[in-house]
């Protein structure tokens, strides 16, 4: 693979121009923050997942491609867009980074994430398809917490799209069951709190127990 082939841009400048939305809650969304041109290459390059649950990076053997990807997502520039667009200081916010292959009967059930996550950025990496039109697994953000069919907006998980919103106890979001193949890059800035470092340090000890192939802790 040339050095053209193992890198990839994504599409900074779409997230900057794009609005910050206010209902159910605040938040972003940007569609094909992968470039449409760099999609095929991607999804070539999805490393193979074949249970459920979050996987952080350094547990699985990602191609060239994917390595840059993620290195894209952990870097400076998309951390000072989010933090300027969100009104947010994240310049020491530690940062957290999974990826997730397959979803289970089990996901995708009401909730809000972790009051450690400060901000959840989430990457679809799946291609557009029938299943997706269907609305299964489709990401909805939710006026409440007790009504799936309750929603504001929601989200095809499809063709490099990009869901961003600070957390709080109001970010209410699921989808309906669907199980099967459904890739998604999720990075959070956390707080810097003991719970966020407790999250951390599971997070490390996750990737660890994964290489080795050992049962890891859900989390």
């Amino acid at each position: 693979m040339t050095t053209s082939e193992s890198t990839i841009r994504p599409d900074y400048a779409a997230l900057t121009q794009a609005p910050v939305c206010a209902e159910p809650f605040t938040h972003i969304m940007v569609p094909h923050f992968i470039r449409q041109d760099d999609l095929p290459r991607l999804f070539a390059s999805l490393p193979a997942i074949h249970s459920g649950g979050s996987f952080p990076p350094q547990s699985l053997g990602l191609s060239p491609l994917m390595q840059a990807l993620v290195r894209e997502m952990e870097g400076p520039e998309m951390r000072q867009i989010i933090a300027q667009k969100l009104n947010l200081d994240l310049d020491t916010a530690p940062s957290m980074l999974t990826i997730r292959g397959r979803t289970r009967e089990k996901d995708g059930r009401i909730h809000t994430d972790s009051l450690a996550k400060r901000v959840t950025i989430l990457l679809y990496l799946n291609p557009a398809g029938p299943h997706w039109e269907k609305q299964e697994g489709c990401l909805r953000l939710l006026r409440g917490p007790h009504d799936i069919e309750d929603y504001a907006k929601e989200v095809q998980p499809v063709d490099g799209t990009l869901l961003i919103f600070p957390n709080g106890p109001t970010t209410w979001h699921g989808h309906k069951q669907f199980v099967g193949e459904r890739y998604t890059i999720q990075l959070n800035y956390m707080t810097e709190d003991a719970k966020a470092r407790s999250e951390l340090r599971r997070h490390k000890l996750s990737a660890f127990a994964k290489k080795l192939h050992l049962p890891a802790m859900g989390y």
